[in-house]
């Protein structure tokens, strides 16, 4: 039988969400500010008269923003607890999106403005210039490298290439990150002019410090010290479906462990050909105190290769993570909308949700419906409806549901509703529109996204 947990009361932090963006915007260009502060200090006025200053000058700071926002990329993924739980690793995900095309045009400007201008003054050919460069400073090797490195990230984060890749390829792709950073700092401190001394230089180390330790603590200590308080392991594989299955963990003191239905878990099974990838999964159950539960979709060599995972494996994971969870509603009733295996999270939510929610589940077919008989049970003890929407995007139903009358005819107070969204992008795009047309205001939409 399922246990349903205890309904999760709302937190209402619209207008605190509002003034922590604002303060860490703020906090943002006074960095922006203190990292450009060494050029500033060592830049005499008058000093820029040419067209070879002009260029140099850019170079530098155009080499400061980018290493500050090198910086930035990497604060955002260091797993701070208290960061994810008040922005949501969804939105620090963008956030990192959105940078990294800011940090690879500082990255090129640097590179073309300082090439130029070297060029410029020595009135030699450009190439000639880049070469001498290359040769001739201490660390410029290293720093090419870095270069393309980061480059090479930012063509493998476009979309459409990203959804390409294998999760693994994307994954250790930028675990280079750690070297551009390495080769950075080494380039940044060993010629750049504005680090020779004094409280610029102080600064820039300061920022580095500040990211390491946070980098130290959120993938290394918060990870340490959760896996050996709990201990966790394999305790059984279930089937669910033709490609899909769940893996239930325990583990010691469970009870202690601060997750809610909706959030993830970075997750690593120590077999001999699966230690070295860990992979997010969300939670398809709410946290009991006896188990953890995580469903699957087999979609790759490593996840069908989890299906034969024996009791006793042992487990190690990283979490909780995710803002995708009751505390986030805002009204007294909700909509879920799940697609495919997005309906993992969604079962866990009605544990904690209040009663009278309304689900609607996307599926091709019937036989790639799962938990359906958990949900019957749930959907009678907690008073919810169940909507299962099956066939092709250009069947009638589906058609019809997704549709702005459809959805009202389905929902009637649809507008009054928090709705949670979990599923393929193309499933979240195309009901996010439906719901803003029939009036859903954006702070009651919550979105587990779909893809890395």
């Amino acid at each position: 039988m399922v246990d349903v947990a205890r309904p999760v009361q709302p937190v209402h932090r619209a207008g605190a969400a509002l003034a922590g963006r604002r303060l860490i915007g703020a906090v943002l260009w006074l960095g922006l500010a203190a990292a450009v502060l060494p050029w500033w200090l060592n830049t005499p006025a008058g000093s820029i008269s040419g067209t070879s200053d002009v260029l140099i000058a850019a170079g530098r700071v155009t080499g400061l923003v980018g290493g500050y926002v090198l910086l930035l990329q990497l604060l955002l993924m260091s797993r701070l607890g208290w960061l994810e739980r008040r922005f949501g690793a969804a939105e620090m995900l963008a956030w990192h999106r959105e940078m990294g095309h800011y940090l690879v045009l500082a990255v090129v400007a640097h590179i073309v403005f300082i090439t130029l201008g070297y060029a410029w003054l020595d009135r030699v050919s450009v190439p000639r210039e880049f070469w001498t460069v290359l040769t001739t400073f201490e660390d410029l090797v290293s720093a090419t490298v870095a270069a393309g490195l980061l480059i090479g990230i930012g063509v493998l984060g476009l979309r459409r290439i990203r959804q390409a890749l294998p999760y693994e390829l994307w994954y250790y792709t930028h675990l280079t990150a750690y070297l551009v950073l390495l080769w950075a700092y080494g380039h940044q401190f060993a010629t750049g002019m504005d680090m020779l001394g004094g409280l610029g230089r102080a600064v820039w180390i300061g920022l580095y410090a500040a990211v390491l330790a946070a980098l130290a603590w959120g993938r290394v200590v918060v990870p340490a010290r959760l896996n050996l308080r709990h201990r966790l392991r394999v305790a059984s594989v279930e089937a669910e479906g033709p490609d899909m299955f769940s893996v239930y963990i325990h583990g010691r003191r469970l009870t202690e462990m601060e997750a809610r239905a909706g959030q993830y878990f970075r997750w690593r099974f120590l077999t001999p050909r699966g230690w070295w990838q860990a992979h997010p999964f969300s939670l398809s159950a709410a946290p009991n105190g006896q188990w953890l539960r995580l469903t699957i979709k087999a979609v790759g060599s490593h996840t069908s290769s989890l299906r034969q995972l024996r009791p006793g494996v042992r487990v190690l994971a990283e979490g909780p993570s995710g803002v995708f969870t009751a505390a986030r509603r805002t009204r007294p009733k909700a909509l879920l909308i799940a697609g495919g295996s997005g309906i993992a999270p969604i079962r866990a939510l009605l544990e904690e949700l209040p009663r009278g929610a309304i689900v609607i589940y996307r599926a091709g077919s019937r036989d790639e419906l799962i938990f359906e008989r958990e949900l019957e049970w749930i959907g009678h003890e907690r008073d919810t409806m169940i909507y299962y929407v099956l066939g092709s995007r250009d069947d009638p139903w589906p058609r019809k549901v997704f549709s702005p009358r459809g959805l009202r005819e389905l929902v009637p107070d649809v507008a009054t509703r928090d709705v949670y969204l979990c599923g393929p992008s193309g499933l979240v795009r195309s009901a996010r529109r439906v719901l803003r047309r029939v009036g859903v205001r954006r702070r009651q939409i919550h979105v587990d996204p779909f893809e890395f």
